[in-house]
């Protein structure tokens, strides 16, 4: 049977009325007859669309595009610019006004310069530039006189310039530039909380940053430091780290760096004090310091700590906020007092004057256990025993206030698993809000401490006394302020 006759028998059982005859079957040459029949579909298949890869590629930059529109036109709204990541060189808002904007992001770009439109955002609390190409601070940002958040780290910056620090700025990130020295006129920052300088080229620290006297935490790692200057002992810092420098030396000075809670100096060739007592930790440290300054002020060695409590002190203390703190709070008030009356130990001024201050010593700590307990009792929380720094983000405070009266604090920053530290800012905007509360709920303005009472730890005796105040309001007050 031909070919055709087997094609004319198969197309009739299926199809009967398309019959196909030997001139139109002569058209197919020899190669094309023996194609399969199903290759056409194949081949045009991979032009559909949704299945070609390479026009999601031209789809995506339109896709950034929009993006981009909106993080603009969101930030006419709300005030926060966030153009993070997208590999910008030119500012992308000249078409918007962003003129209210409070915070400012254009981290992991490729701007060569703070844009000039930038510096016209006058409210502008927030700025982040980190990780950019930017080599100049232009003059002009001295105009944002609200600014106390500034990140321009891992740029090339080869010069901090001196109007920065007219700023009202918190906290300043410069790490990782070529910065070979820090100016003089860093002294004027009082408001500055927290400096990171680290992976720079800096050689030697100002004097200047002894007037610091906001500074909590400072950050020198990665320089090219030899020296630490005595200056630093006069601030309130909680954590330094001047690791990864060729440092050999921490200054007899720093044991007076009460606050210090976190020291990091790996890395140094450490010889005073020996690598084997940096090893040990922040109490060897300042022992051994201690014991250094008692030295140089030509006093017995034999330093006898257990026998010197007992005679600073009227009776044992069994605390658990004095304990700790005994015998390093002793030995430096001992230290100075012996430095400025060169007496004998067993002097009855010293020993009175020593008794008045650990009996002073001895009133806060009942105080602050007394503001630990209400806390405790009213919120039904347990507060860790560094309380100040419990209470030093104003929120515990806050909730205590909606506690007292609810909704009294409208908005509460709380720290969050992305973000376990509040910034300096939003812990400021907590205890103000907690003070205007208070204010409102009528505690008498001489029983309000200071914000900075808070902030830094000094005055937590007179935080007490606000606490104390507002649990002492009586309870129909809150409901006739609810009630106007």
């Amino acid at each position: 049977m031909s070919r055709l006759a087997i094609t004319n028998l198969m197309t009739s059982r299926f199809c009967p009325s398309l019959k196909l005859e030997a001139p139109a079957f002569a058209l197919y040459s020899p190669s094309e007859h023996h194609s399969p029949p199903f290759r056409l579909p194949i081949q045009h298949y991979p032009n559909v669309a949704h299945w070609n890869p390479g026009v999601m590629q031209q789809q995506h930059p339109l896709h950034t595009a929009r993006s981009l529109e909106r993080a603009l036109e969101d930030a006419v709204c709300s005030g926060m610019l966030n153009i993070s990541g997208r590999k910008l060189r030119d500012y992308p808002g000249l078409n918007y006004d962003l003129t209210d904007t409070t915070q400012a992001d254009f981290s992991k770009n490729h701007f060569c310069e703070i844009p000039p439109e930038v510096c016209t955002f006058a409210p502008l609390e927030s700025l982040n530039l980190y990780h950019n190409c930017i080599k100049v601070v232009p003059e002009t940002i001295i105009n944002l006189q609200m600014l106390t958040y500034l990140n321009i780290s891992r740029n090339q910056l080869s010069v901090l310039p001196k109007f920065l620090f007219n700023l009202p700025l918190k906290v300043l990130v410069v790490s990782n530039n070529k910065l070979p020295s820090i100016p003089e006129e860093i002294g004027k920052a009082k408001d500055l909380m927290e400096l990171d300088i680290s992976c720079n080229e800096i050689q030697v620290l100002p004097a200047q940053m002894g007037k610091l006297l906001a500074l909590r935490e400072l950050n020198i790692r990665r320089n090219c430091l030899q020296v630490l200057p005595d200056e630093l002992s006069d601030l309130p810092l909680i954590r330094l780290d001047f690791s990864c420098n060729k440092i050999t030396e921490i200054p007899i000075s720093y044991r007076k760096l009460k606050q210090l809670q976190h020291i990091i100096l790996d890395n140094n060739p450490m010889q005073s004090p020996p690598a084997q007592v940096c090893l040990k930790g922040n109490i060897h440290i300042f022992k051994y310091l201690n014991l250094q300054a008692c030295r140089l002020d030509k006093k017995p060695d034999t330093l006898d700590l257990p026998s010197l409590g007992k005679r600073c002190l009227p009776q044992q203390l069994t605390d658990r906020y004095l304990q700790p703190c005994l015998s390093f709070s002793c030995l430096c008030h001992f230290v100075t007092f012996s430095r400025g009356n060169r007496q004998d130990f067993s002097s009855t001024e010293p020993s009175f004057t020593m008794r008045r201050k650990m009996e002073h010593l001895r009133e806060e700590m009942e105080q602050i256990r007394l503001l630990q307990q209400n806390l405790e009792s009213r919120l039904k929380v347990l507060l860790p025993d560094d309380v100040g720094a419990a209470l030093m983000d104003g929120v515990v405070l806050c909730h205590l206030a909606n506690h007292i009266r609810p909704r009294s604090v409208a908005s509460i920053h709380v720290p969050s698993p992305a973000v376990p530290k509040l910034s300096m800012a939003k812990c400021r905007r907590n205890v103000e809000n907690f003070l205007d509360a208070c204010k409102k709920l009528g505690v008498p303005q001489d029983m309000l401490c200071l914000p900075h009472h808070i902030l830094e730890e000094r005055g937590l005796v007179k935080v007490g006394v606000t606490v104390q105040a507002l649990l002492d309001l009586p309870s129909s007050k809150p409901n006739q302020l609810s009630t106007m």
